[in-house]
């Protein structure tokens, strides 16, 4: 096939989905393409899928939080239940995308993408010919300098386990290997996190991380730090994996070694070289406009563009409406980094909105820090939840919320009302004005604040 279009997207996720949607509705002849399922990381193999998971592993949580407390009764996760359930989310995705990009008029390609020249792109035997581009090709694990690497299993492969094995080894200390971790152990196995540095999860606050910590060796997750994986071997039906502490040398047994150590652009097989698109593993460099410093026609969005956008969904999507929006009625839009709330969906969550203290006392802001273990307030103690922290940063010159920082069952829904107070601009007055429902963890803010 070969025809012009408009607009090629690169990618059916959040990244590409709302341009091509939005562009094809203006009159514009739209192609899309995906070298996987259509659907995108997080309908399919990230986050729709993985909070399935904890929503399992909260209910064995909570369970084992009230027992002698009024609760007695014995529940397990039957992983291949778990599993089939989840499939039944998970499977009618990309049928469904199609449909809908078809139904809309867009023009479907499944394949490798590979630019040709400046503005034409093959995908196996089809040549497109395009105006403009949009590169949303999402994320892939970074590669390892380990002996062995091969024998890595990614987070695909671990979302699609038909059974969980008994012991389980995490490379890297990031949002994988801690919310697949926290599943895991509720279900029973043996779970080990090998982190090369001295502290995970280095962009959510210090006190918070530990408390995660000492939540994870309290249901037997086994977290090495300061221990650099030099190889994985395989031995039988098991694995060995070698790390470095210092001087001295750790060796794990396990029946499964997962990659959680970081990912990176997906965009390397694009060959944007033959497109003058200039990139590097951040990402395609962009101006403000969120479109290539080089190569005009072509735009980027989500995890394949190098911006100060946080690695989440509703940042892409953001992208995604931006670059619209900047195709269709010139240059005129930028993206806004000021609110990114992000979770990690471990149990309890941790959550953070807007800056850290670092970076607020770095920016010269007085601020004043409102710092509570909040595992003795009523919404958590009446489920006897012993791990839980709020640290909240107050402009003391403004009353303005700089920053949010939870750690508890409820931080993925309270950082929200952060949020939205940041994105308004709603001073800490504002909020305490403000009649919320009791008892719940909203009707908190004013005390934390």
């Amino acid at each position: 096939m070969e025809k012009i279009f408009d607009l090629i997207v690169i990618g059916t996720g959040s990244g590409g989905s709302a341009a091509a949607m939005k562009c094809k509705k203006a009159g514009w002849e739209v192609a899309i393409i995906d070298s996987r399922p259509f659907g995108g990381t997080c309908a399919l193999r990230g986050c729709d899928p993985k909070k399935l998971l904890v929503g399992a592993a909260d209910m064995i949580e909570s369970t084992r939080r009230m027992e002698g407390k009024g609760i007695s009764s014995t529940v397990t996760i039957d992983w291949p239940e778990l599993m089939a359930f989840k499939r039944t989310f998970t499977e009618p995705v990309p049928e469904s995308r199609e449909k809908g990009f078809g139904k809309a008029g867009i023009h479907t390609f499944h394949g490798q993408a590979s630019f040709v020249s400046e503005d034409t792109i093959q995908i196996g035997e089809d040549v497109l010919t395009g105006k403009n581009f949009l590169i949303a090709s999402g994320a892939k694990p970074v590669s390892l300098p380990i002996t062995g690497s091969e024998y890595l299993v990614l987070s695909d492969e671990f979302l699609e386990l038909d059974e969980l094995p008994a012991r389980l080894i995490f490379v890297g200390g990031g949002y994988v290997s801690f919310e697949f971790a926290h599943i895991a152990a509720r279900a029973g196995v043996e779970v080990h996190i090998v982190q090369r540095g001295e502290r995970p999860l280095e962009n959510f606050e210090p006190e918070l991380v530990d408390v995660l910590m000492e939540k994870s060796k309290a249901i037997g997750i086994h977290i090495h730090l300061n221990s650099e994986v030099k190889s994985v071997e395989k031995k039988s039906d098991s694995f060995i994996v070698t790390a470095m502490t210092g001087d001295e040398s750790l060796e794990l047994e396990g029946d499964l070694v997962i990659h959680g150590a970081g990912r990176i652009p997906a965009i390397d097989d694009i060959q944007l070289e033959k497109a003058n698109v200039e990139w590097s593993k951040g990402g395609i460099a962009v101006n403000e406009y969120l479109q290539s410093v080089s190569n005009s026609r072509v735009y980027a969005a989500g995890d394949a563009a190098a911006t100060a956008g946080l690695p989440l969904t509703p940042i892409a999507s953001m992208e995604s409406h931006v670059v619209a929006s900047n195709l269709l009625k010139g240059n005129h839009r930028s993206p806004s980094y000021k609110v990114m709330p992000t979770v990690v969906f471990t149990l309890p969550k941790l959550a953070s909105v807007g800056l850290s203290e670092d970076e607020a006392r770095k920016k010269g802001h007085n601020i004043r820090v409102n710092k509570f273990d909040t595992s003795d307030w009523y919404t958590y103690k009446r489920t006897n939840e012993q791990y839980a922290m709020a640290k909240i940063l107050i402009d003391e010159d403004s009353d303005l919320i700089l920053g949010a920082h939870l750690i508890s069952e409820e931080a993925d829904e309270l950082i929200n009302h952060f949020a939205t107070a940041i994105q308004f601009k709603l001073t800490t007055n504002d909020l305490k004005q403000m009649i919320y429902a009791y008892p719940t963890a909203a009707s908190d803010l004013a005390y934390m604040i």
